[in-house]
């Protein structure tokens, strides 16, 4: 993939919206905001606080783009907005060109939420000729806008090219295989960005194959969602092996990817060498207790992993039998989530036996198991010699 050179950056997107702003005649909104120091649940009749406030939540007022509009003409005037939520409301293109003039000039803006609107690739393109060449945005939020692969692309020029932006959340959009793989390429020219969420799109093998070379050398990266994609066992095959030499990232969320117990051992050999990853989400998958036998074996020794989700893995009492083995050895875990695994009492006999000797773990969670009087009483007893909440 070959770099692309800088589009006409604002005028292409936003000059048929410039006069209708210039012209517009103040008007009083309704609005529901939250200032820097005081969250106030009051509507007030009075356009000033937006043109004044600090944090701005419009969340889910079902604001149209003529809504958007108005904000627009009130923002033009705010010299202190540091935070602005629009999320869950109804503007899509045209409402996002009125914002971008209305934020071109802005120089303290630094988190953005525009999740769940109907923007689409054509009003991502508009976004992302902003943030060639914005300095201040630090945080974005343009989850479940439909974006797709075109809307990635566009985003993917951006970030080449954004020195500020931080954290970019892109859940949800029905990004596939060709829109991560031109995003994961932006990541190898990029060393400012390093929270990405991709969970819940359409990446497959392919797509997590170019994200597994890009991570292999990215030391920036430190947290990755790419939850409720389509990576099985062979996509994370290829994470596993940028693992073993990646030295930045600390989180990663791999849930509900239909991996298994031969998917796991790949990730288990990594966990063995990589001495970064703190947290790790594999909750959703079909590890099963073949696959916790071959993750805890792994973890047994490992000296940095703290937080480790497992819900709804059919983890059943071998599962549990083999996690307890994990907790008498290991020194490093902290938070351990098995909520939703078929536990029953004698799964949790095993665990409340490990947990009498465990001094480091202090969160386990076993919400919806099969957990009876007799498993409940012999975790009481085990709590009584231990600080697991």
């Amino acid at each position: 993939m070959s770099n692309d050179t800088t589009p006409s950056v604002m005028p292409a997107c936003v000059e048929p919206a410039v006069d209708v702003l210039k012209n517009i005649n103040p008007m009083k909104i309704l609005f529901s905001l939250r200032n820097d120091s005081t969250q106030l649940g009051t509507n007030i009749d009075n356009n000033t606080q937006v043109q004044t406030s600090k944090i701005l939540n419009l969340s889910n007022k079902k604001l149209s783009d003529q809504n958007l509009r108005r904000i627009a003409y009130s923002l033009k005037s705010n010299t202190t907005l540091i935070k602005l939520n629009l999320a869950g409301n109804n503007f899509g293109i045209t409402g996002i060109k009125y914002l971008l003039i209305a934020l071109q000039s802005n120089i303290t803006l630094t988190t953005l939420d525009l999740q769940n609107n109907k923007i689409g690739d054509k009003g991502i393109q508009c976004l992302a000729e902003f943030l060639y060449d914005n300095t201040t945005l630090t945080t974005l939020n343009l989850g479940g806008n439909d974006i797709e692969d075109k809307g990635a692309y566009h985003l993917a020029s951006a970030i080449q090219h954004n020195m500020t932006l931080k954290i970019l959340n892109l859940q949800n959009n029905n990004i596939k295989d060709e829109g991560a793989e031109a995003l994961a390429y932006a990541l190898e020219n990029n060393s400012i960005l390093n929270t990405l969420s991709l969970g819940r799109n359409q990446i497959n093998i392919d797509g997590i194959q170019h994200w597994a070379n890009t991570i292999q050398n990215n030391i920036t990266l430190i947290a990755f969602d790419i939850e409720g994609n389509g990576i099985s066992d062979d996509g994370v095959q290829y994470l596993a092996y940028a693992l073993e030499s990646n030295i930045g990232l600390t989180t990663l969320n791999l849930g509900r990817n239909q991996i298994t117990a031969e998917g796991i051992q790949f990730l288990a050999n990594a966990l063995e060498t990589n001495k970064t990853l703190t947290s790790l989400n594999l909750g959703g998958n079909e590890l099963g207790s073949n696959g916790i036998e071959i993750l805890a074996t792994a973890l047994q020794y490992n000296n940095t992993l703290s937080t480790l989700y497992l819900g709804r893995n059919s983890v059943g009492i071998d599962g549990a039998q083999h996690l307890a083995n994990l907790l008498n050895h290991n020194t490093k875990l902290v938070k351990l989530d098995l909520q939703s695994n078929e536990i029953s009492d004698d799964g949790i006999q095993y665990l409340a036996d490990a947990l009498q000797n465990n001094i480091t773990l202090k969160t386990l969670n076993l919400a919806r198991n099969n957990i009876g009087d007799k498993g409940t009483y012999n975790l009481a007893n085990a709590l009584e010699h231990n600080n697991v909440k």
